[in-house]
């Protein structure tokens, strides 16, 4: 008997859940379908590849060098298959992974702009923070990604969308405050106590801290906040500063209608938007394609965002 790539997707399922019950439910199957699947899959290469532990299982070192080989080729599979599915240009299927300080307001303008060109493309997303995009752009689990670069994979085609400035967002009184001190704004002026910026894990505040050159370890800067849409109407009603890319300003302006915004001295802090996929993965025109539509939905929020907000 062959090895088959169902036995491998099981036996992947169960390295990273850790539970023959839990894989079992992640590939669909009953959990002594997946047993007999794992000991077909031993016997076959000749080894054990997991210690069957009371309540956990362990990889064996047989398990470990599987694992990665499994993963390598379940990576190559679905790479085989995304080249296919992309071989005639933006159609087909295409899974689109996006950061979560980008998606709400780029993504409604894009996707707009691709269903008016009625291409028959059934689009996917997944929204997930920098560091699960770029595992599951390396792992075939998204056809491309939409993030702030840099990014530091040397196996990423990148292919640079649009600059995005940032913004310091407050209150009426705290704005006004600011612009009355006469001086140039700049970040690295502002009181670290009553900045707030988006928790662990979001490459825009750290970002953030760097322009402000704060360290995230000192822990004078409010590092709670889960999305760009709850700091926007926090300091709105007086608490503090926060950040804000130009993309989300429209958006951001209209539910909170309490909140000003100020430009930042020149040259204005900023981060550059990027689509990447990856550089193995076969291009028949279709990541131009994207980039297209999603650049022209990027002008019109950057825009509107130098209406609201005037460039110094």
């Amino acid at each position: 008997m062959k090895i088959t790539l169902r036995q491998l997707s099981y036996f992947v399922a169960l390295a990273e859940t850790r539970s023959f019950s839990l894989a079992a439910a992640r590939a669909n199957i009953s959990q002594p379908a997946l047993s007999n699947q794992i000991r077909e899959l031993e016997a076959r290469l000749g080894a054990p590849l997991v210690e069957r532990l009371p309540r956990d299982i362990r990889l064996t070192r047989a398990g470990q060098v599987a694992l990665e080989r499994a993963q390598g080729v379940l990576a190559d599979m679905r790479a085989l298959e995304q080249a296919v599915r992309l071989q005639s240009g933006l159609a087909g299927r295409l899974t689109l992974g996006v950061i979560p300080t980008i998606a709400p307001y780029l993504l409604p303008l894009a996707l707009m702009r691709i269903r008016a060109a009625d291409l028959s493309l059934d689009i996917r997303l997944r929204e997930a923070q920098t560091a699960d995009l770029l595992v599951a752009l390396a792992a075939g689990h998204v056809d491309a990604a939409i993030v702030s670069l840099p990014v530091a994979d040397a196996g990423l085609a990148v292919l640079p969308l649009f600059e995005d400035r940032f913004v310091l967002a407050g209150s009426a009184g705290r704005i006004a405050a600011l612009r009355e001190q006469g001086a140039l704004l700049r970040p690295t002026a502002l009181p670290p106590a009553q900045l707030h910026l988006l928790d662990e894990g979001h490459c825009l505040a750290d970002q953030a801290l760097e322009v402000c050159g704060l360290d995230r370890r000192a822990g004078r800067v409010d590092l709670g906040a889960s999305s760009l849409a709850t700091l926007a109407g926090m300091v709105a009603e007086g608490f503090g500063y926060t950040f804000l890319p130009e993309i989300a300003l429209r958006s951001e302006t209209q539910a909170a209608p309490n909140l000003r915004l100020a430009r930042f001295a020149r040259p204005e802090p900023a981060r550059m938007v990027a689509l990447v996929h990856r550089a193995d993965t076969l291009d028949t025109g279709w990541s131009r394609d994207l980039a297209g539509f999603l650049r022209d939905a990027a002008d019109d929020l950057l825009a509107q965002a130098r209406s609201l907000c005037p460039t110094p």
